[in-house]
């Protein structure tokens, strides 16, 4: 662990402070609005569970242990305690948004200066009532798929021998390994929703303008959106009312709403073909769906070429926009990360990064979604795809490996995220079970503009039907872990 982190000392005792950890969201804020529990006892118990399992999982960058508890003891005296959604429940961020009184690195060796104020989402987050225990590590700019830099390595709960994925990896380790019930994370490419995958959580990537973005110099050319990482649909659903400052979704309880799911399995990546395990995960999505009363067809959706061009060209430029932004010189930089810049600066320079693309992409896949006049091209609700290749890759240093090595194995594990960022569509994903070797299985499902309350609703009918386990086994708080 660097110096940055500073660790939690001991904390509380008792039976009643233990059963606070693992609980979800939404009932330890009913305690504590109800006064059966403070928030600094929640608060206190989490941060206890944090510092007992940190070590093996190095989740943060920062644990704002008395910051945390005096947060914590504001909610208690606040006035209308009884009105905060979150109320006491302890939350991470990301190490790329602004935290009041704290630096962010966004995975840089170079932290800027204390924020004076807190980013959008932050300061909502807050206003509901949650307390801020630690800022999570993320790859240096947020640009892999892997949580790693120098001197550290995030590690997965489920299997510490692999990444809990980027570039939300911190933010996704400390919820599956019992740290908070919610975290705070954003996603370019993929970057909440690798990580949920990689860590059996669930997590939604809004769609554009619902949750406000102005991550780093322009959120990725548009590409970027905040979310949350939770472990019940019922937690993500009251995460993202308050990051969209929006009524929570009420999932509807006799599933009555017939949809109708499109499934894909085709990977917009030449080379990259989905396991044996991940497309039994997917299929037997599909065929739950249709048990629940829903069509299920198999059509893949348009990915043009220039898609993917675009997708590949505001990836390379985000990084050498941040770079910028934060005031970096190229050897400031880790060398995969440095040559992604230059790639970046080239396609700007090149004119690669258009508006027009990214609007022409998302009327295709709008129009895929409506379907044409003709009956036998009918639109559909959602569609349903996987999330991954295979298992997350593997913890390591990959900041030490060249950035052809990085982009390569990234491309090859997550081909099925990004295109959404480019169209601005809401994107879920969901536990689907395990694999032979004990780590999770994933699916996503993607919905047209303004579906996100339609994907939280999916999502509670299919854990209502089929649980999943809520944290990894070795850590999960239930357990003693």
């Amino acid at each position: 662990m660097d110096a940055n982190l500073v660790t939690a000392g001991p904390h509380g005792s008792g039976e009643r402070s233990r059963q606070l950890v693992g609980l979800p969201a939404v009932e330890l804020a009913a305690r504590v609005r109800r006064g059966e529990v403070s928030a600094v006892e929640v608060v206190r118990a989490h941060l206890a569970h944090i510092a007992a399992v940190e070590a093996r999982v190095g989740a943060y960058r920062v644990v704002r242990t008395e910051a945390a508890l005096a947060e914590a003891a504001a909610v208690d005296a606040h006035p209308d305690r009884a009105r905060l959604p979150l109320a006491g429940v302890p939350v991470a961020v990301k190490d790329n948004v602004a935290v009041r009184g704290e630096t962010a690195t966004d995975g840089t060796a170079f932290p800027g200066p204390p924020a004076t104020a807190d980013h959008p989402v932050v300061a909502r987050l807050r206003a509901a009532g949650a307390v801020v225990v630690g800022i999570t590590r993320v790859p240096e700019l947020c640009v892999f798929a892997a949580t790693d830099g120098p001197g550290t390595v995030s590690r997965n709960p489920w299997d510490t021998a692999l990444s809990p994925a980027g570039s939300s990896g911190g933010s996704a380790a400390t919820v599956a390994s019992g740290g908070v019930p919610l975290a705070h994370g954003n996603d370019g490419m993929g970057s909440l929703r690798l990580p949920a995958a990689a860590c059996g959580l669930v997590t939604l990537k809004p769609g554009s303008g619902v949750v406000p973005a102005g991550l780093g110099a322009d959120s990725w050319s548009g590409m970027a959106e905040n979310g949350v990482l939770a472990t019940t649909t019922a937690d993500l659903a009251l995460g993202h009312a308050v990051l969209a400052e929006a009524p929570a979704a009420e999932p509807l309880d006799d599933d009555s709403a017939a949809l109708v799911v499109a499934v894909s399995t085709r990977s917009a990546v030449p080379g990259a073909r989905l396991d044996a395990e991940g497309r039994a995960a997917v299929e037997a999505v599909a065929a739950r769906l249709r048990e629940l009363g829903h069509t299920v067809v198999h059509r893949d959706p348009p990915v043009p070429t220039s898609a993917a061009v675009a997708v590949l060209a505001r990836w390379f430029a985000g990084a050498a926009d941040d770079a910028e932004h934060r005031g970096l010189h190229p050897h400031d930089l880790q060398p995969r990360t440095r040559v992604h810049a230059r790639c970046g600066r080239w396609a700007r320079r090149a004119g690669l990064v258009r508006p027009a693309s990214a609007r022409r992409y998302r009327a295709l896949v709008e129009a895929w979604f409506a379907g044409s006049v003709a009956a036998a091209d009918p639109g559909v609700d959602l569609l349903l795809t996987p999330v991954t290749t295979g298992q997350p890759l593997g913890a390591r240093p990959w900041h030490e490996r060249g950035w052809l090595a990085n982009v390569t194995a990234n491309a090859r594990w997550a081909p099925w995220t990004s295109g959404w960022n480019l169209a601005g569509l809401p994107a879920l994903v969901l536990p689907a079970g395990v694999r032979s070797s004990g780590t999770p299985l994933a699916v996503q499902f993607v919905g047209p503009p303004g579906a996100e309350t339609r994907l939280l609703w999916i999502a509670a009918e299919l854990e209502r039907h089929e649980p999943w386990r809520r944290h990894a086994p070795v850590f999960d708080p239930a357990a003693g872990g």
